[in-house]
């Protein structure tokens, strides 16, 4: 967060903006001078600030992860790519389905989608929804059409015509809540002209944007729409990953175990009105995630 501070010399007063970051142990500080005067444009200038900020200590390091991580992967054989594809999958599977309120366990996610052995006493619901994230994730990865709300509907179909046939694929033309959030989704009226605006901007931005933020907005943009009466998280997922693989960047997984602080980082985003809370979120979530890299 950039905050305006006011240093007074010789009785005048001069305005800065100053951002603070943690490296380990070290505090370090960046600040930019505003004049004598806290400019109109002030939101502005505050936005592009920390964006140069975020450029220079995180995209340079995403950047080294892509580099590294593809230079390994040439030296891996085939039949281990397919493997570590396989995991990245069941677990991907099974964090954004349980995220959701599945109750398969990691243990009997993998069971089902690696080994075909469905769990007793589980709801058949849960079974046939991760089977079928499983199967339209793989889908994905090999698409050769780029986002666009047909495409959109088509995945949202393949994921819940078995098991929610009356939303599946559908618009939703009714209210919705987020159990637990303080943010209220956009009334039924304003769906389809947001996602409307939503693929105007992605295929504005796909190709100005840093690929990790267009990801990091992406997701965020979308999930704010609602625009399904379920599943809006884990289409919202897909679509994540859909941009980080198209852009050749390593995908990622949002572990349930870790959920709370995504939870937070989404609503303080919604309700601010405020991307870059979830943005310095999703970045930091994926730096952790290949800090072996660095």
């Amino acid at each position: 967060m950039a905050t305006i501070k006011k240093k007074i010399l010789k009785k005048k007063t001069y305005y800065y903006l100053e951002h603070s970051t943690r490296d380990g142990k070290k505090v370090q500080k960046k600040e930019l001078y505003l004049g004598t005067k806290i400019p109109k444009s002030i939101d502005e200038i505050k936005k592009k600030f920390l964006d140069e900020i975020y450029q220079e200590k995180w995209y340079v390091d995403i950047d080294i992860i892509k580099k590294r991580f593809y230079k390994e992967q040439r030296t891996v054989p085939k039949s281990v790519k397919e493997k570590e594809l396989q995991s990245f999958a069941t677990r991907f599977t099974y964090d954004t389905q349980r995220i959701e309120g599945s109750t398969l366990t990691r243990r009997e996610t993998a069971d089902l989608l690696e080994r075909g052995i469905a769990p007793k006493s589980k709801p058949m619901r849960d079974v046939q929804e991760a089977e079928a994230h499983r199967d339209l994730f793989y889908k994905i990865l090999k698409q050769k059409k780029d986002l666009s709300l047909q495409e959109i509907l088509d995945w949202h179909w393949e994921l819940f015509h078995l098991t929610k046939p009356d939303i599946a694929g559908k618009i939703r033309k009714y209210q919705v809540a987020i159990s637990g959030s303080k943010f209220v989704p956009p009334v039924p009226v304003e769906v389809y002209p947001m996602m409307t605006d939503f693929f105007k901007w992605y295929h504005k931005s796909k190709n100005k944007l840093h690929p990790v933020e267009l990801a990091a907005l992406a997701h965020l943009k979308f999930v704010t729409i609602h625009p399904f009466g379920d599943g809006n998280g884990r289409i919202t997922r897909l679509v994540m990953n859909f941009v980080l693989n198209r852009k050749n960047y390593p995908m990622l997984d949002i572990p349930y175990e870790g959920r709370n602080s995504y939870y937070n980082a989404l609503e303080r985003s919604q309700v601010k009105n405020e991307e870059r809370i979830f943005l310095q979120w999703f970045v930091k979530r994926y730096i952790k995630e290949y800090k072996k890299y660095l």
